[in-house]
């Protein structure tokens, strides 16, 4: 039974989602308080957490937020009532997965559900080994190869490359690879990001001045394709 942890202050939109979420055979575990729900995300291994924008002690991207700087990878499915498409982009910008705008039918929360879970799954699967172009990397045994050849990469150059691969085909910032990446306890710039990338490139693309894996978007930052 996949565990589901709902941080939701509204009485009937909380009981709303554990009926239907239960009659889907979903173990579900309730918080309305913003502090409590974030120490549950921490300690209780959740498959997923369906988290409220607008809580009324932390704000549902504030939390959001600080789950992501915890190594808490698990899917969120932030919940909204608010209209404005800067909210919904804020909350996918800050590591949420989905989102659905108040009012919304049960079944378009299930399949919403069911589609981050089946993703999840997917990337965790794929994830153990990866592969492009003559590049192939072991996660597990930390270990690269081009071809038939080793190659070295450090501790914070193989953790950038995980980071691009498992977000494929997205345009990713410096600021987030800073945050995401090394943290904001190593306090790095972003030339740190840009000469990672060119260390990179020197080390997995056949032709580095003319990359085809690791791309630069002008202004915007770096998308990886496979």
């Amino acid at each position: 039974m996949k565990k589901i942890l709902v941080i939701e202050d509204d009485p009937a939109v909380a009981e709303a989602l554990k009926a239907t979420l239960a009659q889907h055979y979903f173990d579900i575990t309730l918080e309305s308080n913003g502090e409590k729900g974030f120490n549950q995300a921490k300690a209780g291994n959740f498959e997923l957490i369906i988290l409220d924008l607008t809580l009324p002690d932390i704000d549902g991207i504030d939390i959001c937020r600080s789950l992501r700087k915890e190594g808490i990878n698990s899917p969120i499915l932030m919940l909204t009532g608010r209209k404005e498409e800067i909210d919904k982009v804020l909350g996918l910008e800050i590591g949420a997965d989905d989102y659905v705008t108040k009012p919304f039918s049960s079944n378009e929360l299930i399949a919403r559900i069911h589609a981050l879970l089946r993703r999840t799954v997917q990337k965790k699967m794929e994830l153990e080994e990866y592969t492009f172009g003559d590049i192939h990397l072991d996660f597990k045994k930390h270990e690269v190869f081009k071809g038939e050849t080793a190659v070295q990469l450090s501790a914070m150059e193989f953790k950038l490359l995980k980071y691009f691969a498992e977000r494929e085909g997205e345009v990713i910032s410096r600021d987030q690879l800073l945050d995401e990446v090394w943290g904001y306890d190593q306090y790095p710039t972003t030339r740190t990001v840009d000469n990672y990338i060119l260390l990179l490139r020197k080390k997995i693309e056949n032709d580095p001045s003319c990359p085809k894996h690791i791309l630069t978007f002008h202004k915007a930052g770096y998308k990886f394709v496979k």
